[in-house]
């Protein structure tokens, strides 16, 4: 019971940044009548560029924000496959106390690994695959020339004759925030990961407060409510237990080999797991000096930690798509690196 209380935190913790975060999206793309997206679509590099800092960041924040921007089509499988490997989740902070003299060389080839593979992803998947600027399943294409988001004078009338749709999505929020607020989900101390969430579920609050009836209704409740939270939510719970019963009957500890390439490919096996844990494995064998630079490489590499859990619900193709491609550029520069020493 303990187990199934901690996951279904963990898949509303995930659930709930991702729907705000797709608010937020849906929110800047009509009220700039989608003209940033075009600027961001037309431009390869900034896609890379910020697709790899988002991962770079410690945590799953930024790993999610890219997935929601990516199934919103605002950046290619490239970028993706870019923060994916930047990424390391949770693994970060394990990192930052574990082997803090190594942190800055690890994410820095990270980033720099990412970009290349995102690069070559993009001139080599995309012909293959119609996964670049992938349409968003209800996706509104008929963004107005001109929003009036915040109709001034109209707001109070607004919330008298409120809509069932905003009720509910204002309870939502609100119910979030405060579960936030104590605790009860998300990091228990105050930190930078607790203050970026409440800021933006309170940027998620004054939208669904302050934009027109049409707005909410054709945006933010029929697209994202109704066709895109109730898959991510369950996904995200159906992947937990998944792994949860996964871990019960196997211990990825005792398979570890005392011959570097078969670790190696065991990391890069094991980096396909959706999850944080295993990854923890090979942070505490390089610390203790038992594997290489290029095993935990590896590892690095392909995990993302949660990250690629709420691409389930966009595409499963997508993630397992993902997952194979960051497995051979991981592959590919652990033998490069072994092979050179490291």
């Amino acid at each position: 019971m303990e187990a199934l209380i901690e996951i279904i935190e963990h898949t509303i913790m995930i659930s709930a940044f991702v729907f705000v975060i797709m608010l937020v999206i849906e929110y800047i793309n009509v009220l700039t009548s989608g003209s940033w997206q075009e600027r961001l679509m037309s431009n390869r590099w900034a896609q890379y560029l910020i697709a790899a800092l988002l991962g770079a960041t410690p945590g799953c924040l930024g790993a999610f924000m890219v997935v929601a921007m990516y199934s919103h089509r605002l950046l290619s499988l490239g970028a993706l496959v870019t923060a994916m490997i930047a990424t390391s989740g949770d693994e970060s902070f394990v990192m930052l106390a574990m082997i803090p003299e190594d942190v800055i060389v690890v994410i820095g080839a990270l980033v720099i690994i990412g970009v290349v593979s995102g690069i070559i992803t993009d001139l080599f998947v995309k012909n293959k695959h119609n996964t670049y600027f992938q349409k968003c399943d209800g996706l509104i294409e008929d963004i107005p020339e001109h929003c009036n988001c915040y109709p001034k004078g109209e707001i109070i009338s607004q919330w008298m004759n409120c809509s069932s749709s905003r009720g509910i999505l204002a309870i939502m929020v609100s119910i979030i925030i405060f579960l936030f607020l104590s605790g009860e989900i998300g990091p228990e101390e105050w930190n930078w990961i607790r203050i970026t969430i409440l800021i933006t579920m309170g940027i998620s609050f004054f939208i669904i407060a302050t934009v027109p009836d049409h707005f909410l209704e054709e945006h933010l409740w029929e697209h994202v409510a109704k066709r895109h939270l109730p898959r991510i939510f369950l996904w995200t719970l159906g992947a937990f237990i998944v792994l949860h019963l996964s871990a019960e009957h196997f211990h990825l500890e005792g398979l570890i080999r005392e011959s570097s390439w078969l670790t190696m490919l065991f990391a890069g096996i094991t980096g396909l797991i959706p999850e944080s844990g295993p990854h923890m494995i090979f942070i505490t064998m390089y610390a203790k000096g038992i594997i290489p630079l290029s095993i935990l490489i590896v590892s690095s590499i392909v995990q993302d930690g949660h990250g690629m859990l709420p691409l389930l619900a966009h595409s499963r193709r997508d993630f397992f798509l993902v997952k194979i491609i960051n497995l051979i550029f991981g592959l590919i520069v652990g033998s490069i690196a072994l092979f050179l020493g490291y």
